[in-house]
């Protein structure tokens, strides 16, 4: 089961590009793990935003939010960063599983639409937007295409192509 996502081969530790594979070493002995680089890609933008965005709600939102609106951004940057770990693992997965895709975009949106949607809740008193009926019923949207991203990568793990 190993051998189907990593090889083993003997070289020097080190990523290499080409291939985007990272390459583990003891010795002589490496560990290839191939990686699908859009996932990684996305999973660092979206990765760096969640740190943005937690710096920025403590040290410029802080003043001017409650407790609860602090608390519901705290909220949308901690499910934003489960998230982009589980965008991570993703990319070991093999990039030609039936799942991989469909477990990328679920992911990717729910960051989008459940974080997303949560930031702007608790910011809709600062920015004078009154906007709670519309965004609201987008976050559980948000938490059911995580709950189907969990589904889709458990099934890309599971299954041969």
């Amino acid at each position: 089961m190993i051998s189907r996502f990593m090889e083993f081969r003997s070289h020097k530790g080190r990523f290499l590009p080409a291939t985007r594979k990272v390459i583990l070493s003891n010795g002589n002995l490496a560990l290839y793990i191939p990686m699908n680089r859009k996932i990684v890609i996305t999973a660092a933008i979206l990765g760096m935003f969640g740190v943005i965005a937690g710096a920025f709600a403590a040290h410029g939102l802080k003043p001017k939010l409650t407790a609860y609106q602090l608390e519901v951004w705290h909220t949308a940057v901690q499910y934003q960063f489960y998230h982009v770990f589980a965008l991570l693992f993703l990319s070991l997965l093999p990039a030609d599983r039936k799942f991989t895709g469909t477990a990328y975009w679920l992911f990717t949106l729910g960051i989008v639409f459940f974080s997303g949607s949560l930031y702007l809740l608790a910011c809709q008193d600062l920015l004078n937007l009154h906007i709670a009926n519309i965004i609201g019923p987008v976050t559980p949207l948000g938490g059911l295409l995580f709950i189907g991203g969990w589904a889709a990568m458990a099934l890309g793990a599971s299954r041969d192509k």
